[in-house]
């Protein structure tokens, strides 16, 4: 039997290495160790409760799908956590975030028909609000939009549908789930609820199996904001676009609020039916964007007093600046950060965040021109870069003068002359003067050096 669950988790393993980057295997899985298998159940060990409720926040789905793939539709998926501050004291926990000594609330209704159940699960995540929802340029449209019709009575709002596009990471769930809690706080009698377009696929081909298309309509005619995330996936699913467009109809025609998301704009979409595509356009389309760099930083700095840790400035700036892309970046670099530091019991500083970024994301090297070196000596000085292009004799600003075209020779390919003309329009034995006084000083002024040698870092991305 010891074979059988070691076995089974590596098998599980091999999916799974498949299915994410390599850096995320390795924080969030390599550390998992198999205990048991009894015929349906697999329990495996993890480092701590948070490790535990990350992978169930983040990964459930796909460890779900895994193990039925490899052990069958009745697997499940046990962790045993070890308890901190003891040596031997654990705590089991059941998947789906329920532990196992908890007792299982009984679920009301449950033997009725969708379209008859008098409470519903919303399926909105707290977390995600307009209170940690932070705006900027790149999704200011998008924002206000959300709070246009999240604090309009239902079926008021000109934003409707409300249709919200953009590559991953950028927001779309959290805003949308955002909108959902707001219309939940200001009407509470109304009816709620957030489904991805890839659940409302699955409960359709149920629907259709089991013979209760006409309940699965009248359930979802029962709504009165309807959120669906990720509306490309009904991409070549003809009866689900057919089935969706009526309750769409209905909806809208009912004064009902409908808001999609999608990773593109609807010109953009193929093998979604025409008729769906200009309902799409009905309401308000808003592109959320990668965010700025003060987004980013915003975003960073309250992920890091929600976990309850400290970092500095300059860590908070190196990940805004290479992490660029998307807001799950920027999360999952602070997550794996944190697991870092607790499973290596090592203080998060710039070598462990240069490592964790370094494997999360590609980082590109800027290429070091000399625009890019004058304005980093200027940055350093707090000068204003015309002042290097001044005749000026004031000693911060000949300095800095100096250093750039030092830094400009020993970095690029350009001759004495063609520095001496891109810096302040100078010439040729100026230029020659400037590196040879930076190169004596550097010998014998340690302040000085100290300087030039922090800029050069600053050049490299240190």
């Amino acid at each position: 039997m010891n074979k059988d669950y070691q076995y089974l988790w590596n098998s599980c393993l091999e999916i799974i290495k498949d299915n994410v980057p390599e850096a995320t295997f390795k924080t969030w899985f390599s550390p998992i160790t198999p205990l048991s298998f009894d015929g349906s159940v697999l329990i495996v060990q993890v480092p701590s409760q948070f490790f535990y409720e990350y992978l169930e926040e983040k990964f459930i789905d796909l460890l779900q799908k895994t193990l039925n793939r490899i052990i069958g539709p009745n697997a499940k998926l046990m962790y045993r956590v070890v308890v901190e501050n003891t040596t031997n004291t654990t705590v089991d926990f059941d998947s789906m975030g329920k532990a196992m000594t908890e007792k299982p609330k009984p679920v009301k209704n449950a033997n009725k028909s969708p379209q008859v159940f008098t409470e519903l699960d919303s399926q909105l995540r707290a977390n995600y609000n307009f209170d940690n929802f932070f705006e900027g340029k790149s999704n200011r449209l998008a924002r206000t939009a959300g709070l246009t019709v999240a604090e309009s009575p239902l079926g008021s709002s000109a934003f409707n549908p409300l249709f919200l596009y953009g590559q991953s990471g950028v927001g779309k769930t959290h805003l949308v789930h955002a909108v959902g809690l707001r219309i939940k706080e200001l009407q509470p009698t109304k009816r709620i609820l957030y489904v991805s377009a890839y659940l409302f696929q699955v409960q359709y081909t149920d629907a259709v199996r089991n013979n209760t298309v006409n309940d699965f309509i009248n359930f979802y005619q029962s709504i009165d904001a309807l959120i669906i995330d990720d509306i490309q996936e009904f991409a070549g699913k003809t009866a689900t676009q057919n089935t969706f467009f009526h309750i769409f109809n209905y909806l809208h025609q009912c004064g009902k609020q409908l808001i999609l998301t999608c990773d593109k704009a609807p010109i953009l979409l193929q093998s979604l039916e025409e008729r769906l595509l200009t309902r799409f356009k009905w309401g308000l389309t808003a592109e959320l964007e990668k965010p700025d760099q003060e987004l980013r930083k915003l975003i960073l700095k309250n992920k890091v007093r929600q976990e309850g840790i400290k970092l500095p400035d300059n860590i908070i700036d190196y990940i805004a600046e290479h992490a660029t892309e998307s807001v799950r970046d920027l999360e999952g670099i602070i997550v794996s950060l944190m697991a870092h530091s607790v499973i290596n019991n090592k203080e998060i500083d710039m070598e462990l965040t240069q490592k964790v970024v370094g494997m999360s994301i590609k980082i590109e090297k800027k290429e070091i021109t000399i625009e890019r070196i004058q304005e980093t000596v200027c940055d350093y000085f707090t000068l204003d870069q015309k002042l290097i292009a001044t005749k000026s004799r004031k000693r911060e600003i000949v300095q800095a003068r100096q250093i750039t075209m030092y830094l400009s020779k020993k970095y690029t390919d350009f001759s004495f002359a063609r520095i001496g003309e891109l810096v302040g329009k100078k010439d040729h034995a100026t230029v020659l003067h400037a590196c040879k006084t930076v190169k004596d000083l550097i010998e014998i002024d340690h302040s000085f050096r100290s300087n030039v040698e922090n800029i050069e870092n600053v050049l490299h991305g240190k």
